[in-house]
């Protein structure tokens, strides 16, 4: 497509029409088929949430995080209080809509309505909900919420050495946009990231994959699923931008 140029012959974005500030995600409950996102609550969650993560005895699941594994529930707590109750991080529990266990953590966070982007981190999954459809369906229904509210872009960010959350982001139909070299530094050691994104224009078609896939039909009687999410997002992803516009030449 060819590009707008300014009076000056420059290069410049598209209009963006009758934009506004889009309002900021609201503590209300998200429910899906498997699970339901409540507005983290230490007093009902926190309990239930150490419990379940005890069952990752060799404390593999914080390796990428900037905190944890915590030593006891009181720690736990502690931490949940001073961390998770503010509005930026916007943290919520995970929870199984069967047993209304609390099984994992997530969050909307570097939230800025003014140009509407927001990003899904802080993903703290027990393997009770590890590789599950509610995995899955946690962080569609965050994306689902976000866009609904007008957010023109939902970024996804990690540790550029996490191989399990680059693939998580790709199958979920994030693409790829790039690496910050030395970015931050986490638990005393240098952190790259790498950097994901999907935006207003790409989620019809990733929000019409998740739908097909987190729907009954698509898991066998063993719970075994028909049709992979990554190989309905792999065709909507796109690829990572080039190094500068290409049409201008450096001096």
């Amino acid at each position: 497509m060819k590009r707008e140029l300014n009076e000056h012959g420059q290069p410049i974005g598209p209009v963006v029409e009758h934009w506004h500030s889009r309002p900021r995600p609201g503590r209300e409950v998200m429910s899906g088929l498997y699970c339901r996102l409540e507005p983290l609550d230490p007093a009902r969650h926190a309990a239930d949430l150490f419990s379940a993560n005890t069952a990752d005895v060799d404390g593999r699941m914080w390796t990428y995080l900037p905190y944890g594994p915590f030593a006891s529930l009181e720690q736990y707590r502690t931490w949940m209080e001073a961390t998770c109750l503010g509005h930026d991080p916007l943290f919520y529990a995970i929870v199984d809509a069967s047993s209304g266990r609390a099984l994992g953590l997530t969050s909307y966070l570097r939230i800025i309505p003014e140009h509407g982007a927001i990003e899904i981190g802080h993903l703290a999954y027990s393997p009770a909900l590890q590789r599950t459809p509610m995995a899955t369906e946690a962080t569609s229904l965050l994306l689902r919420n976000a866009f609904a509210l007008g957010y023109r872009r939902v970024e996804w960010k990690c540790n550029a050495l996490n191989g399990p959350s680059r693939a998580a982001a790709r199958r979920f139909g994030f693409s790829f946009e790039g690496v910050f070299r030395q970015h931050v530094i986490h638990k005393g050691r240098s952190r790259d990231t790498a950097w994901y994104a999907i935006t207003d224009g790409d989620w019809p078609a990733i929000d019409a994959s998740h739908r097909r896939w987190l729907d009954p039909a698509n898991f066998d009687a063993a719970g075994h699923q028909q049709v992979p999410l990554s190989t309905l997002t792999a065709p909507l992803r796109r690829a990572p931008a080039q190094d500068g516009p290409s049409d201008v030449s450096s001096g």
